[in-house]
């Protein structure tokens, strides 16, 4: 048994990189039985039922919860419970997802026999492809690994992680079919830091406009409007964004000209500024400010015309990042 950092690390480089690897393998062996599976899931009239017996029943928990949490209706169902009573939550409008490393695993077979009975269509998450499970099952896809990254090659590892994929895998092409959106996804997560970020939209936390500079006004103007308005003076006619001036323009300005403050805000400011719309997600507006070094941005509403600012500090206080 070794201590020993660089040995731990490399031992833990070579489980990822074997997990990763095989993860491709299943990406490359995908085919047509997949993209039946994902039609299969989205046709159903009833609800998913996820099953699989020790790690393989974690993992289809797993499966389970994102199904639900993107938009199409799944449970978990033990397999050894379903024999005892928790059947009748099966329906012959379901479809089911099984997961088995080798496809014979015992503890499944009543679970798929009472299956095969109600005609519940099977979709197979197996390494066995030849398997008993494979061979009952509507479609099947391929979870086989190569090697476990346990030492013994016996500890559920590589194996689990191909099945996860291809659970996240199946929900996310499923979630795209039912044209399952963002503000779906809100609906169903509202609480927490999360349901927050996807709900909240620009509207939520601008600022009346603000710092608004007519086409003639002068830079001594837009000095005010700057040193009143957190950096930035907005240059507008009849509600129409004619362009911005922010506290950088006016250090670059005082540099390169004694007199600037004759001038006009029209001459300096920048014509084709980054704006947002009052719908938009704060989310996405924070991410764009960030990627683009922006404090502030006017804020339009549906007809292009000058709704509000929004600031970068606000929008970060506000939860959306």
């Amino acid at each position: 048994m070794t201590r020993d950092p660089a040995a731990l690390t490399a031992l833990g480089r070579r489980v990822l990189e074997l997990e990763a690897r095989e993860v491709v393998h299943a990406a490359r062996r995908l085919d047509g039985s997949f993209a039946r599976a994902v039609e299969l899931l989205a046709a159903a009239r009833g609800r998913v039922i996820v099953s699989g017996v020790g790690k393989s029943g974690l993992i289809a928990r797993k499966i389970a919860a994102s199904l639900t949490s993107t938009g199409t209706p799944a449970t978990y169902l033990h397999p050894v419970d379903s024999l005892h009573g928790d059947l009748g939550i099966v329906g012959r409008d379901d479809v089911a997802i099984l997961l088995s490393k080798s496809g014979e695993t015992e503890e499944l077979f009543g679970l798929l026999a009472a299956l095969q009975r109600l005609s519940v269509p099977i979709i197979a998450l197996t390494g066995g492809v030849d398997s008993t499970l494979a061979k009952v099952a509507r479609e099947v896809l391929d979870a086989g690994v190569a090697e476990e990254a346990c030492p013994h090659d016996l500890a559920p590892t590589t194996s689990t992680a191909v099945a996860l994929a291809l659970g996240d895998a199946l929900a996310v092409a499923l979630l795209e079919v039912k044209g399952f959106q963002r503000e779906d996804f809100a609906e169903l997560h509202p609480g927490g830091s999360l349901g927050r970020k996807l709900l909240l939209r620009t509207r939520d936390v601008m600022l009346p406009p603000q710092g608004v500079l007519g086409p003639g006004a002068t830079m001594r103007e837009g000095v005010v409007a700057l040193a009143k308005h957190r950096g930035l003076a907005i240059v507008a006619d009849g509600g129409k964004v004619l362009g911005v001036v922010t506290a950088g323009d006016l250090s670059r300005l005082a540099q390169s000209d004694p007199a600037f403050l004759d001038g006009l805000a029209s001459a300096v400011m920048t014509r084709t500024p980054r704006t947002a719309s009052t719908e938009e997600l704060a989310a996405a507006v924070l991410g764009r400010m960030e990627r683009h070094g922006i404090m502030a941005m006017p804020v339009l509403d549906e007809a292009d015309r000058l709704a509000g600012v929004i600031h970068l500090h606000d929008l970060m206080r506000a939860g959306a990042g």
